[in-house]
């Protein structure tokens, strides 16, 4: 099923802000100014799994006012796939609400979010609603109202999740008669600390632990987790509980682990390995072969590999496995809650959307002619798309030594040894961004490595506060127009296909996103924005730590002009995009050259219901632009924007639709004055916008706006100068 991203509604002001309407206080306990009625909420949703419910949630306090922690859990009804509860709302009163799946840890402290609805506008109990659905009614379908089914994951609150990652062939078992036989493997969290015991060191501990219990009372002594699998190479990819033996191990697949823990440092991880024997029949089952731990002592920092030896049955050495791990845990000092979510949304009558790479282009590329005037990732070059138009401007943004978001492309700077206007041979040093503070970046004298390698400064402007290098992510959300969206590109550390990595980077991968999340989340405000990176662990993370801004994978594909990464998922554009659906991200964005080779490739996004972006050099010319758009590009990022867009009006389309939203708005708000007279000077403006939340009311769901309505008179003298 098809998700939109960014289709808004007329309640997106006070909804996307988290501010339901009837949400008045966090001590309150009824909506006491409205009388209260009894309201039967019911919902139809067959094969929940263990310890599972079916919750409600909403904006008044009586419904938890968006806070997932304080979600009503709804009854099991006879038939067992109807789930329903009597809660008393106020009467007289439009309500919001929605349905979610949940694992209530403890009510009111700590709920696991497993999934829930996301459609742009809740369900709805109108003011006017008086009478209660009855038993004889048919139920809500979960996800499934207004004509559209969206359903997602939730994201991290307390809980952590620990994938393990089996890519590159990563089993080798000594025993010939083992080889080409199908191994299923099977992964199960093991509580460690059941029955008050100290958490071993080591593997042996381990094993001598394991054969002293009943390995079944380990499963179960680990409360309220719960592991899936996912395999790239499925027709379905997306994550599910895992079968009774485990699942295949294929040749050249990528298998994924991933389970949901409380308390990762009082975990281990068993893993199970079963055999078919060569001679077993239909549906016979296999032979538990061998088995190895992974103690929580291994997992050191967010993510890292590890070999661990396979012992047989027997308690023989049978193999060796490899895993990559990755550890995820929730935002320390920032709390999602269930108001909105544009995880998976898209606006379908939006295609072809004008993205500006590193604002106005890449600024120190080999060719000159090619390069933009203007610095790249600068608030001057960003803010240049900006007034030409761009609806997105694409950004890389990394961290500074002293843990502050900065946008930048490379890893790595040139300092001057000597004097800042001389430059001669020897006089560079090269080293890495990571090692500097913002301060020191902005106080030195610092060259892009092409400088450095060419010595020859390309720009003389860096006394204009716009054209600074290194702006932050903060500004740039402060001061740049709320109409443009924002692609902002993470910048982390790749392994290549021969082992060496593009930078060694020892910040904790948690911490690192932690930081750039939460200036987001924090000064985004109602911007559109997307995050990406070429790292497909980064985009896992991201997705699970928010519940907010949607994510693109970014790949290589399967490029002449780059050095392979070694991760499979960066291969091609068929494994990218079997791992956007595995993760239920947005869409991708990929590189112009496989387009160039094979233009059907943007039907296998599009089709498994994906939105796809492009990028490249190739995209720096008009023919190319106009080529990509016509194939259903949902967006084509590229260099100087005011050279090459083809818009007639160079303003961002999200900027159109809100000044024709807002026009909207104030000309029914002037129809429906008690006193109707033609638009006098500017005191009746005024007048007009106060009475746009009266007017707003009668509107339903019909209208869509894309800014709030507080914006309306700031915003409605701008279309006047425009249409005149």
């Amino acid at each position: 099923m098809q998700r939109w991203f960014f289709l808004e509604d007329p309640c997106n002001a006070s909804i996307r802000m988290g501010k339901g309407e009837g949400t008045n206080s966090s001590t309150s306990v009824h909506s006491v100014q409205y009388t209260p009625k009894s309201w039967l909420f019911r919902v139809r949703l067959p094969d929940l799994q263990n310890e599972e419910k079916v919750c409600i949630i909403g904006d008044l306090p009586e419904l938890g006012s968006w806070q997932p922690e304080r979600c009503i859990p709804l009854e099991r009804e006879d038939d067992g796939m109807v789930w329903s509860g009597v809660i008393e709302i106020p009467e007289k009163k439009k309500i919001h609400f929605r349905y979610c799946v949940c694992i209530i840890i403890e009510s009111g402290i700590q709920v696991i979010v497993r999934s829930w609805e996301t459609n742009i506008t809740p369900r709805v109990i109108d003011s006017c609603s008086d009478k209660t659905p009855t038993i004889n009614d048919e139920p809500h379908e979960y996800g499934n109202y207004n004509n559209q089914e969206h359903i997602d994951r939730g994201w991290l609150n307390k809980e952590t999740i620990i994938q393990l990652k089996l890519c590159n062939n990563p089993l080798v078992l000594f025993r010939p008669q083992y080889q080409n036989r199908l191994i299923n493997i099977k992964v199960t969290p093991v509580n460690l600390t059941r029955h008050g015991s100290n958490v071993p060191k080591s593997l042996s501990e381990a094993l001598e632990e394991s054969l002293s219990a009943d390995t079944q009372d380990s499963v179960e002594g680990c409360k309220h987790a719960f592991t899936e699998v996912a395999s790239l190479h499925a027709e379905d990819p997306t994550f599910k509980a895992q079968n009774q033996f485990g699942h295949e191990l294929h040749i050249d697949d990528v298998l994924i682990f991933q389970s949901t823990v409380l308390f990762p440092t009082n975990i281990a991880f068993l893993i199970d390995l079963y055999v078919y024997s060569s001679r077993c029949g239909d549906g016979e089952p296999p032979y538990h072969a061998g088995f190895s731990y992974l103690l929580p002592t291994v997992l050191q920092s967010s993510e890292g590999n590890v070999v661990l030896p396979v012992t047989s049955t027997k308690h023989r050495p049978l193999g060796q496995i490899k895993i990559d791990y990755l550890m995820i845990g929730p935002m320390p000092n920032f709390k999602c809650d269930m108001s909105v979510s544009y995880i998976r949304h898209w606006n379908k009558t939006r295609s072809g959307l004008d993205v500006g790479h590193r604002g106005s282009g890449s600024s120190f590329k080999n060719k000159v002619q090619n390069c933009a005037e203007v610095r790249e990732n600068t608030i001057a070059s960003l803010r240049n798309a900006i007034e030409h138009g761009a609806d997105f401007v694409e950004f890389d943004v990394q961290l500074s030594k002293d843990l502050l978001p900065i946008i930048y492309h490379d890893f790595h700077v040139c300092i001057s040894m000597k004097k800042k206007k001389e430059l001669v041979d020897n006089d560079m040093l090269e080293i890495p961004l990571k090692e500097l503070t913002l301060d020191q970046l902005r106080l030195l004298k610092v060259y892009h490595l092409s400088e450095g390698k060419s010595k020859n400064q390309r720009f003389f402007d860096e006394e204009l506060d716009d054209h600074q290098p290194f702006p932050t992510l903060q500004q740039c959300l402060e001061q740049l127009d709320p109409h443009t969206g924002f692609n902002i590109e993470i910048k982390w550390t790749m392994q290549l296909q021969d082992d060496t990595y593009e930078l060694y980077h020892p910040t904790d991968l948690n911490l690192y996103l932690d930081v750039i999340l939460d200036v987001v989340l924090r000064y985004g405000g109602e911007r559109r924005i997307i995050f990406s990176c070429f790292n497909a662990d980064i985009c896992q993370v991201i997705r699970l730590k928010q519940n907010k801004y949607p994510v693109m994978f970014l790949t290589l594909g399967e490029s002449k002009l780059y050095q392979r990464y070694k991760d499979p998922r960066c291969w091609s554009i068929k494994a990218a995009t079997q791992y956007a659906k595995m993760i239920e991200i947005l869409g991708v964005n990929v590189h112009t050259e496989d387009l160039l080779r094979d233009p059907t490739l943007v039907k296998l996004a599009t089709e498994a219901g994906l939105v796809i972006f492009c990028w490249g050099d190739e995209n720096a010319d008009p023919a190319t632009i106009k080529f990509l758009k016509e194939l259903g590009l949902h967006g084509v990022i590229y260099d100087k924007i005011h050279e090459y867009s083809s818009k007639e009006v160079k303003e961002s389309i999200f900027l159109v639709e809100a000044k024709g939203s807002q026009k909207e708005l104030m000309l029914l708000a002037a129809a429906t004055s008690e006193v109707p007279q033609s638009p006098p000077p500017q005191p009746v403006i005024k007048e007009a916008v106060f009475d746009v939340e009266n007017a707003k009311s009668q509107l339903a769901d019909v209208m869509s706006t894309a800014t709030s309505l507080e914006s309306l008179e700031s915003r409605f003298s701008n279309c006047n100068k425009s249409e005149s």
